[in-house]
């Protein structure tokens, strides 16, 4: 809640007298001297209101009411000597000399309260709002990370099982207190704020949301987090597709890729028919915009069947080559989220027994994509590197590829050598930008490059290498 001491004070007059509890303390109740027996919520001030000679004799009365009332915050319209050392004594924090007095004053400072509880409500209506509106776009990860944004703090979320379903703003220690909060195991949890939503009912247990908010508003935070478990449940239940059924896609999309009979087989049995196809990704600098989501609504408006899969954050696959169009349009009109959209690259046509190539060529034009900030581009738009490479033929690309064969991983695909060739020399050979961009530290970049140069014999100090590494990594697909 956003009422704290400081804010009353500003509301009824007055002069705050911290002592127990600080100015910046949030107030949930009020009671009259007489009524008052226990604080509600030691984390929130209670205020009580009577007169001071009243409050004098209820903290002489013996330890029992004393040391419940110290704890509160004495509100009242007097000030006096007497008054401000017996608060002394007893430690206790009030507010002294306000505009109101007597039933006014407490009239007051229900009405102020009940004031900020509905403010407060509305604010937990309008997050959920949002989530429910970010979940249309984005699934359970983009509703994971506004709900870290909106409690500013972190969110796990885990299955019946224990297993992180998604998590924002955790790191390995965050998530390993969410695991053994949700397990009820016996270990040390390093967070004051932390707060544990059973996700389903007792009975159906659909998994467990953790989360901790850096904020003092801890009933805000458990209150929207509270929604927010029921609409995971619904998401869970409704709409994220098994890891069986991203798996396969996966699989499927590797035998198209890899081209020949057997490709075309699968195609006719997945009910595509056409004997030509564009292959496409689909990507996002931000993890608000679920892209699978997306092209499942846009496939189905579009009548094409989904022949895509998820793939590292970015979603690859094939579309018949009258629908590239539609497609494109329907990435250009998506409304950014928080200043950031989805980015289209497209390849060219390709027979269904050889879509290898459309598919560099749509990881090529995705790039463009992302790194020129465009919605869509078409691998025929790219600039004279590309066209360079069609044009020099599949025996030259060949001889080409050859130069980054020491960079491959055991499985023969690129590997994290090449990938942090390719990002080094986008960043035209900085140092700082490279290792951001890859994650690693200045000094491990280094490290890589040396490492290329000595596999490949290349030295990256040499424009001609340069170019001929970008080439090669064009060649390959990167």
């Amino acid at each position: 809640m956003a009422l704290d001491l400081s804010a009353v004070v500003r509301a009824v007059g007055g002069r705050c007298l911290a002592r127990r509890l600080p100015e910046r303390t949030p107030v949930d109740s009020v009671a009259e001297l007489e009524a008052f027996v226990v604080i509600g919520n030691p984390a929130y001030a209670t205020l009580v209101t009577g007169s001071g000679t009243a409050l004098i004799a209820a903290l002489d009365a013996g330890a029992t009411r004393r040391d419940a009332l110290v704890g509160a915050v004495f509100v009242s319209s007097e000030d006096g000597p007497e008054l401000r050392s017996a608060l002394a004594a007893a430690g206790m924090t009030a507010i002294l000399g306000t505009r109101l007095a007597g039933v006014a004053l407490h009239a007051a400072l229900r009405a102020l309260i009940a004031d900020d509880h509905a403010a407060a409500d509305r604010l937990v209506t309008a997050g959920m709002n949002v989530l429910t509106q970010v979940a249309r776009r984005g699934g359970v990860t983009a509703v994971i990370a506004e709900l870290a944004h909106r409690i500013d703090g972190w969110a796990v979320l885990l299955d019946a099982h224990g297993q992180v379903i998604a998590t924002a703003g955790a790191g390995r220690l965050h998530v390993s207190d969410a695991v053994a909060v949700a397990l009820g195991r016996p270990v040390r949890v390093r967070h004051d704020g932390l707060q544990l939503h059973r996700v389903g009912s007792e009975q159906d247990l659909a998994g467990s949301l953790v989360i901790a908010t850096r904020s003092s508003r801890t009933s805000h935070a458990r209150d929207l987090s509270s929604l927010a478990a029921a609409l995971f449940d619904l998401l869970l239940r409704s709409h994220d597709p098994s890891l069986t059924e991203h798996l396969g896609r996966g699989a499927l999309l590797d035998t198209l890729v890899a081209g020949g009979e057997r490709a075309a087989g699968l195609l006719h049995r997945w009910g595509v028919h056409e004997r030509s196809l564009t292959a496409f990704e689909l990507g996002t600098r931000t993890r608000t915009i679920d892209p699978d989501r997306l092209l499942r609504r846009w496939f189905d408006e579009l009548g094409a069947e989904h022949v895509f899969a998820a793939d590292h954050g970015h979603v690859r696959g094939f579309v018949r080559d009258d629908l590239v169009a539609g497609l494109a349009a329907r990435v250009r009109e998506f409304a950014p989220v928080a200043g950031l959209r989805v980015h289209l690259g497209h390849g060219s046509p390709a027979p269904v027994e050889a879509l290898a190539r459309s598919a560099a060529q749509a990881h090529q034009a995705l790039e463009a994509a992302l790194e020129d900030g465009r919605p869509a581009v078409s691998y025929a738009e790219l600039p004279s590197v590309a066209r360079a490479l069609d044009a020099v033929g599949d025996g030259a690309q060949a001889r080409l590829t050859t130069l980054l064969e020491p960079l491959r991983d055991a499985a023969g695909a690129p590997g994290e050598l090449a990938e942090t060739l390719r990002v080094y020399l986008t960043e035209h050979g900085a140092h700082r930008a490279s290792a951001a961009r890859l994650g690693i530290h200045r000094q491990t970049l280094v490290s890589r490059i040396r490492r290329i140069e000595d596999l490949t014999g290349l030295a990256m100090d040499r424009a001609d290498d340069r170019a001929a590494a970008w080439l090669a990594l064009r060649a390959i697909g990167l």
